[in-house]
């Protein structure tokens, strides 16, 4: 009986925080306690990302580092409370981080806002990826798609092209209009490259009517005449898609019934140069 509590205390005294070889251990044990932690919550992040496609990955990403970064941190101090020659250096860790937290928030108070807006946005979602919104810029009043929600900024994307970059703690307490499918301003412009001595009426007219034939005709804006070649002409068949992700289809459909059109009609292509659709 006595071996066996002289044995116990032995191991107590192996294990003891206060011996270097109890240091070790419990060192390896909180990292490994960390690095499970963090895988936990790569998995976690995985998991909704597969079941929510919705969520920004740039947003979702941050996060995560975030988390595995105070995780570490968490480790750290506890390691450092736990070992008695470095309890003195676990209070030190927290006092600076009281102070550091202190300095930054007021180095960086936009900066700060705009985070804490962007995960406000993430959570609460008065607009997702995809939506259209109204919203108000420096030169008035413009309408995009939302391409990115950043921690920082949002992204739209306008009609023709342009980015409109927004901080989002403008985004989050300004006033915006969500005008989803009910606003449609996508141009869809097809280059109809031909031959020179092709019948530009005619192609024209052709045109036109597969356009009017693929699509809804008073999506079709037009087809006009845009350069002038020794070796050929260019025209745009210009229309407008009823919406952000029916302007590839629409394009798609279009290129390949002119192609097949200009085709049977044998217009479009000549002696030296053949019609390319683009």
């Amino acid at each position: 009986m006595n071996e066996f509590k002289a044995g116990a205390r032995d191991l107590l005294s192996f294990v003891s925080p206060a011996s270097l070889i109890g240091a070790v251990f419990y060192l390896a044990l909180f990292v490994i306690v960390a690095l499970l932690l963090s895988r936990g919550l790569r998995a976690a992040v995985h998991a909704s990302l597969t079941r929510r496609g919705g969520i920004d990955r740039t947003t979702v990403s941050f996060l995560q580092q975030i988390g595995t970064a105070l995780i570490w941190v968490i480790m750290l101090i506890l390691y450092a409370h736990l070992i008695p020659v470095l309890r003195s250096m676990g209070t030190a860790l927290l006092a600076g981080a009281s102070v550091a937290s202190v300095v930054i928030g007021l180095a960086a108070q936009s900066t700060l806002g705009n985070l804490v807006a962007g995960v406000s946005i993430t959570i609460y979602r008065p607009f997702r990826l995809g939506d259209t919104l109204q919203v108000a810029s420096p030169n008035g009043t413009d309408i995009g798609v939302v391409e990115l929600i950043s921690l920082g900024y949002t992204t739209l994307r306008a009609a023709d092209n342009r980015l409109i970059t927004l901080p989002n703690s403008v985004a989050a307490s300004s006033v915006m209009v969500n005008l989803n499918s009910t606003f449609a301003p996508w141009p869809v412009i097809l280059t109809l490259r031909l031959a020179r001595e092709t019948d530009v009426d005619a192609a024209r007219e052709l045109a036109l009517k597969i356009a009017r034939a693929s699509a809804d005709e008073k999506s079709v804006i037009g087809c006009f005449l845009t350069k002038v070649e020794a070796a050929a002409v260019t025209l745009e068949l210009r229309l407008v898609a009823p919406d952000s992700s029916g302007r590839d289809r629409m394009k798609s459909t279009l290129l390949a019934e002119l192609a097949r059109g200009f085709a049977a009609a044998k217009i479009g292509s000549g002696a030296t140069e053949a019609a390319v659709f683009s």
